[in-house]
């Protein structure tokens, strides 16, 4: 029988052993969704650290997308909120078709997001003082203004008028949806009502302007707030910039059409961090309201515990001066006299 060469011997290790060993110990089982990448810097961000951060970059601070619901848990006291009830439209009124059915490109958002539309409306409180808000999502269609965005914002706005709390909405959207053609541009008039209706009660209306917002959804119910608040540069714009720069054939400024240049030129209020925007959500509607500012932390006064009370001796009586002193002196002197 042929002894095994030191080639061979060199081979199986190489071959088998080792791989065998390396499959072991590499051999663990990592979650799709540990890390995510940044947008703007490319830099790989824990999944964990990135959620605790409101979807902002710990290393350039880019604003990534979020969805309403871990807005609302961020925003109200708590992380609790009540849903408001929206009226469901006729689904597909127009029977529209492009590549998919319209019902098809539903029931493909409502499963990818986990949310029946494209807006989410709820009533809670920030800073122990009571809103309504809404929320747009543009995962869903893009966050499309269609005939249910028009009832979630009359909801919002009927709810608010009901229970006189101010309303705060956020805004994500390209535009009006064009597989519901004129019914989704109805809903701009019919939100534009919706805000008149707060503004006719003397309630605060504040818009908060997140990436992007853009279409008939900024040519009404985004434009109208009494506060106008923009996440850091977010798209805020009617057209594009690619549809303006192809249609006037020149290049636009740098920064064009973002939160920070529509500030400059007083078309915004406030661009404010999303890290910060509950703190300064809560000192606006505090204010709108003529409230006095939020106390953080107050706690109420401590009830003295019973031992202490019972360890505490009691008081002692008054004690009350004699009555006439200097008569009965005069007496005694008397008495010795005669003796």
């Amino acid at each position: 029988m042929a002894k095994p060469q030191k080639g061979d011997r060199m081979n199986w290790i190489t071959n088998y052993v080792r791989p065998r060993i390396n499959s072991i110990f590499s051999r663990r089982e990592i979650p799709e969704n540990l890390w995510s990448k940044c947008d703007d810097c490319g830099t790989m961000l824990f999944h964990r650290e990135l959620s605790q951060n409101l979807n902002v970059c710990t290393n350039c601070g880019h604003h990534m997308p979020i969805t309403p619901r871990d807005r609302f848990a961020a925003l109200f006291d708590g992380g609790t909120y009540a849903e408001v009830d929206v009226p469901l439209p006729t689904p597909d009124p127009l029977q529209f078709r492009d590549q998919k059915k319209y019902p098809e490109r539903m029931r493909a958002a409502q499963k990818a997001t986990g949310e029946k539309e494209a807006m989410l409306v709820a009533r809670g409180e920030i800073g122990r003082t009571p809103i309504v808000a809404a929320a747009q999502d543009f995962s869903f269609m893009g966050g499309s203004m269609g005939m249910y965005v028009g009832n979630a914002i009359i909801a919002a706005a009927q709810e608010a008028v009901k229970l006189k709390r101010p309303l705060i909405l956020f805004s994500a959207a390209g535009g009006a949806r064009m597989q519901e053609g004129i019914l989704s541009l109805m809903q701009m008039p019919r939100t534009t009502v919706a805000v008149q209706m707060l503004r006719e009660a003397g309630l605060p209306y504040i818009v908060v302007l997140t990436h992007p917002t853009t279409g008939g959804v900024t040519a009404s119910y985004a434009m109208l707030g009494d506060v106008h608040i923009a996440e850091p540069n977010a798209l805020i714009c009617f057209a594009g910039p690619r549809v303006i720069e192809q249609t006037i054939r020149e290049k636009l400024p740098e920064g064009f059409q973002r939160a920070e240049y529509l500030l400059d030129h007083g078309m915004l209020d406030r661009v404010t961090k999303r890290t910060d925007m509950r703190d300064e959500l809560i000192t606006i509607t505090r204010m709108l309201l003529g409230l006095p500012p939020a106390v953080k932390g107050d706690l109420p006064a401590p009830t003295p515990e019973p031992e202490a009370i019972e360890a505490t001796p009691p008081a002692p009586p008054p004690v009350e001066p004699p009555e006439n002193p200097k008569p009965a002196a005069k007496a005694d002197k008397k008495k010795s006299g005669k003796e």
